[in-house]
């Protein structure tokens, strides 16, 4: 049985990549810090997954098991292992690099095992395998790297499937919507290429990643951010208002000329990608926090990310961008005392202004046109008002 990790048990963890890999017929190891997660999945060694959509149902998962991500045993099994995923947030990669390369990749060279491990990073941000890559090096010498060239495969991937925080009587539960979609780097990939259904081997993976950015991730932050503003609770109560919908809706049919622009998509079949996309945040069956899908505003306004890029690629063909301005203007007044980069965020703002903390956050300069609209909207914004 080929065997994986899966760094982080969470939702996206167990709801998502680690059931596909279940399902496969792969052992599925997760690693976390959450110390009575890892005991219920050595007890159990199984749990449900519960889709909540139209068409409801039920997945069992089996065998799986856990490990502490801090301890020895977590790099005996990276050094033994096929596959490692991750879904612990880009921030948190940094901080698993050391192990993956000390316990994994100097262990396997050590014992000169050469069979063919691949790490795919399974998180929202575009290379997010490609910069844990860039980490682990650092705690390698010549010689390892040069081993991890030959044998070590890093494949970017594109992740898609909206995985609530569960309400469940076990812990182990966990929720998901019917709708995935899992696109890895084929280039990228060591070794044999396993039959995974859900999991699709691509060839430019640079157009998945920003379709989904620019679509998926971009209009859910747009609708959290309007949502808290305006006092609800989830997206499917934020989507229900009509200044919210219908700014999403045009949000991210916006970024989708931007889309067909950038990559040469057929318009008719994004357009229709564009529909499918608004209609899985109408999920009736999915209670998805508003809170849980605005958190980290700070990550959300790098230039690069859902924010910020599709704005400014959109805008640099010469598009309308009324509606995608909302996305950072709203971003901006995101205040939750829970989330510590929303705290660090607020904090700019009420000793700076929300100019110097835009500029900080999201690259963009004053000189360009985009920056003062965004403040516009973010001042017409005020007391949640559009």
């Amino acid at each position: 049985m080929k065997q994986a990790i899966q760094i982080g048990a969470g939702n996206i963890g167990r709801g998502f990549i680690g059931a596909l890999l279940s399902q496969a017929g792969w052992h599925v190891t997760f690693a976390d810090v959450v110390e009575p997660i890892i005991q219920a999945l050595n007890r159990d060694h199984a749990y449900t997954v519960h889709i909540l959509d139209k068409e409801p149902g039920e997945i069992a998962i089996s065998h799986v098991d856990g490990v502490i991500s801090t301890s020895p045993e977590f790099a005996q099994k990276v050094a033994q292992c096929d596959l490692i995923t991750t879904a612990v947030g880009p921030n948190v990669l940094p901080i698993i690099a050391k192990s993956i390369a000390g316990g994994g990749i100097q262990a396997r060279k050590a014992a000169g095992n050469t069979a063919p491990m691949n790490v795919v990073c399974c998180e929202n941000g575009l290379r997010t395998t490609t910069r844990l890559k860039n980490e682990v090096v650092k705690h390698l010498d010549q010689e390892e790297i040069a081993f991890l060239e030959d044998n070590i495969g890093f494949a970017d991937c594109a992740v898609d499937r909206i995985c609530p925080k569960p309400n469940f009587d076990n812990i182990l539960d966990a929720a998901v919507e019917r709708y995935c979609e899992w696109d890895v780097e084929a280039a990228a990939w060591k070794g044999e290429k396993p039959d995974i259904p859900g999991l699709t081997f691509a060839d430019n993976l640079m157009a998945y990643l920003e379709r989904k950015l620019f679509t998926l991730n971009s209009g859910h932050a747009i609708c959290a951010y309007l949502g808290y503003l305006r006092g609800y609770a989830t997206i499917k109560d934020s989507i229900a208002d009509p200044f919210i919908g219908e700014t999403v809706h045009a949000a991210i049919s916006e970024s989708g000329e931007g889309l067909i622009k950038e990559f040469g998509f057929d318009p008719d079949v994004h357009h229709a990608y564009v529909e499918k996309i608004f209609a899985r945040y109408q999920n009736p069956f999915l209670e998805d926090e508003v809170l849980r899908v605005g958190r980290e505003p700070i990550r959300k306004l790098e230039a690069g990310d859902r924010l910020i890029k599709p704005l400014t690629t959109t805008y640099g063909y010469g598009l309308p961008v009324d509606h995608l301005l909302f996305g950072a203007a709203a971003a901006l007044r995101f205040d939750c005392p829970e989330d510590p980069q929303s705290v660090e965020l607020q904090a700019k703002i009420k000793a700076e202004g929300p100019a110097a903390a835009l500029e900080a956050y999201s690259g963009l300069k004053p000189e360009n046109p985009l920056f003062g609209r965004i403040l516009h909207v973010y001042d017409g914004l005020a007391a949640g008002k559009k």
